[in-house]
């Protein structure tokens, strides 16, 4: 009986992670992800900028898990550098408190290292919104992890890399970050060329 319930034990956890999804689609009206339960990290986010010079409140506002979606969680993001990096950012979607809270979901937010997120990611944030505002501004972002990530304590993957890619008219602006600690703020600095994007 002993050796039964040993082997049930050891299975158990295995076939819970071959449960898991490399590639779950999530939609609301506001954007698209394509996210990863077994990295726990979205892969790739589309969206367009619709508020530019939004008002919203995010007072009281934090992440929240989705039924249905293994996801990363407030304890993955804890003692540690890394940010909720809002991939669909907060604040291109803050035309009133229910766009702006459906940012807060953590299908959308990445391990991302927090002197990027607050620094030149937060800059190329700001420049889309400045687009936005006569243009129409489309976003796609592909988040980047190697074939063996490195994995916080509690289960999330650690993302290396990030491309972003602002579509404005027949125009494309396109930049690549390391999801390290930010050499130069100097955003020119970050232009890469553009990759073939599937649509």
């Amino acid at each position: 009986m002993g050796r039964k319930y040993f082997l049930i034990l050891f299975l158990l956890p295995v076939a819970l992670f071959a449960q898991l999804r490399d590639s779950v689609y999530y939609t609301n009206p506001y954007f698209i992800v394509n996210y990863s339960e077994t990295l726990e990290g979205p892969r790739s986010v589309r969206y367009s900028v619709v508020c530019p010079t939004g008002t919203a409140s995010r007072a009281g506002m934090d992440f929240y898990t989705e039924k249905g979606i293994k996801t990363s969680d407030n304890k993955d993001y804890e003692a540690n550098e890394w940010d909720k990096g809002h991939m669909a950012p907060a604040a291109s979607f803050n035309c009133n408190r229910d766009m702006l809270y459906s940012t807060f979901t953590y299908v959308n937010s990445s391990l991302q290292q927090q002197s990027l997120n607050r620094g030149v990611w937060k800059q190329l944030e700001i420049r889309e919104r400045e687009l936005a505002m006569e243009n129409d501004v489309k976003v796609f972002i592909r988040i980047e992890y190697p074939s063996l990530p490195i994995r916080v304590t509690t289960g999330a993957a650690i993302p290396v890399g990030y491309y972003k890619e602002l579509k404005v008219g027949d125009r494309r602006e396109c930049y690549y970050f390391r999801n390290t600690t930010p050499s130069v703020s100097n955003l020119e600095i970050y232009k890469c060329k553009c990759r073939n994007v599937i649509k």
